[in-house]
């Protein structure tokens, strides 16, 4: 007798899927373990909210840079190759970090260096991933691997992650969660070394509207064409300025990205140390809980069909999610502060799990790298300047006016991009149910 599996657990049918699922999985708790390793590690060096600024500044200005490149090589590059190379850097860099920790030599450069290659390598692995998932899975079961993944990557990059990484940061043994990040990338270059994914879209009809897609600028298709990277990314910036539904979508994105990253990754940790009284570990017990909000948002949004108004429900999703974000800056209770950042991760989640499935449903095949890459681009091209301004602004401006700043104009924005990007008109001309 076989037993049907839930909706949101069907991609695990799928062998060559769940190999990439666990490597992704542990490749993110990594990226949870340094989080707080970072935080703890500037600390340690004496640095304050300016240099915390600066350094992770340079980790968002990683994944800008090489982000666009990433989508290129998904498009054009095996991407098995790509993810493995993308482990086995991150792994040489964390033992680098770990060497000079023994050492007792790092500096504040050792970690914006290292900020910057982790970083850089994410702008690699998501475009190959999100590439991977249509061409190892039937359409209807897409939106259900994007709900395991944002499952997963805030349970274990914001919850699991920075939980064991706090609790490692307690112990004798200097540079222990930065150890345990080489050990999580050391057996996602495994994982990945057993991973095997077809090189070519298996079922080019599963794209809503691949027929118009297929020739963004009006040309002909060209299969033998070789077009240089140049040409392959002005192509995916065409194909985004003539769909107004994801032209809209990333400057609404790139807007709101630019208003919440820098006061979350910055302010909050000494919020909670300075204004709260708490600990790093404390601060690393709040991202837990955001990251479980956020996987719960994503778990119950691929439990259910694609909404039939997929692309308003997700500006509404993560627009007014962000309002709460407004008491994270004016109250003085640990329990208040983690109330809203959970609300603001579970909105977050649910809209990411739409939006990636909205991609791999509505984007070509052929595009989907340069695509997910472009948007992975537009949405983080403001975060190091969000970051490095975050420090500053905060010693210009009191918490409360940066936080409920954030809270009101992010879903203002939104309604612009709603109404101006005509997103109803589109969701109804093209129905993904």
């Amino acid at each position: 007798m076989t037993v049907a599996l839930p909706r949101a657990l069907r991609p695990f049918t799928s062998r060559t899927y769940t190999v990439l699922a666990l490597a992704m999985c542990v490749s993110v708790f990594g990226s949870g373990l340094w989080a707080v390793a970072l935080v703890a590690r500037v600390m340690a060096l004496g640095g304050s909210a300016v240099d915390l600024s600066l350094v992770t500044s340079a980790g968002a200005l990683g994944a800008v840079v090489f982000v666009l490149l990433g989508g290129v090589a998904a498009d054009h590059f095996p991407v098995t190759v790509i993810l493995r190379c993308v482990e086995l850097c991150n792994l040489t860099m964390a033992l680098t970090i770990v060497v000079l920790t023994w050492a007792d030599t790092l500096q504040l450069w050792h970690l914006a260096l290292a900020a910057f290659v982790f970083s850089g390598a994410v702008g690699f692995f998501y475009p190959a991933y999100s590439a991977a998932l249509p061409r190892i899975l039937p359409p209807d079961q897409l939106l259900a691997a994007n709900g395991v993944e944002g499952t997963a990557r805030p349970l274990l990059q914001l919850a699991a992650g920075p939980a064991v990484g706090g609790v490692l940061t307690g112990l004798a043994l200097p540079g222990a969660p930065v150890l345990a990040i080489a050990v999580a990338h050391a057996v996602a270059l495994g994982f990945m070394l057993r991973l095997r994914v077809p090189e070519r879209d298996v079922a080019p009809a599963a794209f809503a509207d691949a027929a118009p897609a297929a020739s963004p600028t009006g040309a002909g298709e060209e299969p033998s064409a070789r077009p240089s990277a140049l040409r392959d990314l002005l192509d995916g910036f065409r194909y985004c300025l003539r769909t107004p539904w994801l032209l809209w979508t990333l400057l609404w994105a790139m807007s709101a990205v630019f208003l919440f990253m820098g006061p979350l990754e910055v302010l909050v940790p000494f919020l909670v140390v300075d204004r709260l009284g708490g600990t790093v570990a404390g601060y690393g017990v709040m991202l837990g809980l955001y990251g479980v909000s956020t996987a719960l948002g994503a778990t119950v949004m691929a439990s259910f069909p694609m909404p039939r108004k997929y692309l308003t429900t997700m500006i509404w999703l993560w627009g007014f999610g962000t309002l709460p974000f407004g008491l994270v800056g004016s109250t003085h209770s640990w329990w208040v502060m983690a109330l809203c950042l959970c609300v603001f991760g579970a909105t977050g989640g649910a809209g990411q799990v739409i939006w990636g499935t909205l991609l791999q449903r509505r984007v070509p095949g052929r595009m989907l790298g340069r695509i997910s890459s472009l948007d992975f681009f537009v949405s983080l091209s403001l975060m190091p300047v969000s970051m490095a301004v975050a420090g500053p602004v905060s010693r210009v401006l009191p918490p409360e006016a940066v936080f409920w700043g954030v809270a009101v104009l992010t879903p203002a924005l939104g309604i612009l991009a709603v109404v101006v990007g005509r997103m109803h008109r589109d969701q109804a001309a093209h129905p993904l149910r």
